[in-house]
């Protein structure tokens, strides 16, 4: 099977990137600023309520178990609805999610909260996908995949040292009070500016478009990549985007205005990863190295710097912000398997295809966060209330453990063409 070309765009490339890229961007900005911002104001709420680790860690994971639970849905509304109505309708329960933990005064108050938000942002990227599937012709795919990263980049960006630098004039609550705001105007941005691709829509019945469902799912090429995008994935969203910042505290000893600094040049990192995956992507099939082949071998180096984390917490050389970078910058060189993945398929099937990898790695991501927080639980705090650099030992390395077993898979897992 192989991806449908459509005709091109009726619109030129100024338009589309003004009434297609950047409203779907901003609504990707909101859902990777959402998904981090826990780095920073998790530890505030932990203690003003007390937590634990494995609260911490399911408050932040209950973001990905709505995430992941919406998807395989949420694909066949993006083939059947079209990904304008459904991502401005769904940014509604982001809205009111955000509204809600910013009133929560209780870890299950804050959990509904999040819950909700998750479900409201589960559109960003696939919704974004999507669109660039319509719009932009395949060759261009995964450029503009990787620019629509870079801006869940600066989301992730925004969640470092400037919300940190909020926190000093207005408390997390009003803070959440204030993204329900912007989360509102974005839906209402995509609705009004975004324009409807007509003769895209997935033919058939409810029940075939379903039925595709277990198509995709019973699909050779998707489960030759499935497993170590899942697991990398799993790895490096759990850590990004919470427990950089108390392993920050804990094994490199950084105060709040260090650590959120070094949050955010990793960060940074992360958003120049987004930006040119898909340039050195393209720049290395031209020398005979496939998207495949790219992306596998980043997360190979990526497993690398992970590994080197666990095993000399600060006492890297180069110092640990350096693998910390690293480690940010490679973990975003998955997204280069999409476009992979996405043309093995007939374009009508686009959504699903990229819902079905996306339920699978974010289901896996709720299970490492809120498993990273159960095993360090398994340690006594430490004298400043702060966790074992032992626990985080410990799991970082079971997250390397994931992904050499996700590479061993690649390796012998070799199907031929369905």
């Amino acid at each position: 099977m192989s991806a449908t070309a459509l005709q091109p765009a009726p619109l030129r490339l100024p338009a589309l990137l003004a009434r297609v890229y950047l409203p779907f961007a901003a609504a990707y900005f909101l859902s990777y600023l959402y998904r981090t911002v826990n780095a920073v104001v998790g530890p505030v709420i932990a203690a003003e309520l007390n937590l634990s680790a494995s609260d911490l860690g399911l408050l932040t994971s209950a973001y990905f178990i709505m995430f992941a639970g919406i998807q395989l849905p949420l694909g066949l509304a993006l083939d059947r609805y079209g990904p304008r109505r459904v991502q401005a309708t769904l940014l509604l329960f982001a809205a009111a999610g955000a509204a809600v933990f910013g009133l929560g005064t209780s870890l299950p108050e804050l959990v509904a909260g999040r819950v909700l938000i998750g479900l409201g942002v589960a559109a960003g990227l696939m919704g974004a996908l999507k669109v660039i599937n319509l719009w932009f012709r395949a060759e261009h795919w995964p450029l503009m995949n990787g620019v629509l990263m870079a801006a869940g980049g600066l989301g992730s960006l925004v969640a470092t040292a400037p919300a940190q630098a909020a926190l000093g004039v207005m408390t997390w609550h009003t803070l959440f009070f204030w993204l329900s705001a912007a989360t509102l105007a974005v839906s209402a941005f995509i609705f009004v500016v975004v324009p409807e691709r007509e003769g895209t829509r997935a033919p058939g019945t409810l029940g075939e478009q379903m039925g595709a469902i277990g198509t995709i799912l019973r699909s050779r090429a998707f489960w030759r990549l499935a497993p170590l995008a899942s697991v990398q994935q799993a790895s490096f969203i759990a850590i990004q985007t919470l427990w950089i910042g108390p392993w920050l505290r804990d094994v490199a000893g950084q105060d709040a205005a260090t650590r959120s600094t070094s949050m955010l040049l990793a960060a940074v990192a992360m958003t120049v990863g987004f930006l040119s995956s898909g340039i050195v992507a393209g720049a290395l099939s031209k020398r005979g190295i496939s998207h495949f082949a790219t992306s596998t071998g980043a997360i190979a180096l990526f497993t690398v710097s992970l590994a080197a984390l666990a095993l000399f917490g600060a006492a890297l050389p180069l110092g640990a912000l350096v693998w910390w970078c690293a480690f940010a910058f490679l973990g975003t060189y998955v997204i280069v398997y999409y476009p992979v993945l996405t043309q093995a398929f007939p374009l009508e099937l686009s959504g699903r295809v990229t819902t079905c990898l996306n339920f699978l790695m974010f289901s896996t991501v709720f299970l490492f966060q809120w498993g990273i927080g159960v095993i360090l639980d398994l340690w006594p705090r430490t004298a400043n209330g702060g966790y074992a650099p032992q626990g985080y030992a410990v799991a970082f390395g079971v997250c390397v453990a994931a992904l050499a077993a996700g590479l061993a898979w690649m390796a012998v897992f070799r199907p031929k063409p369905d």
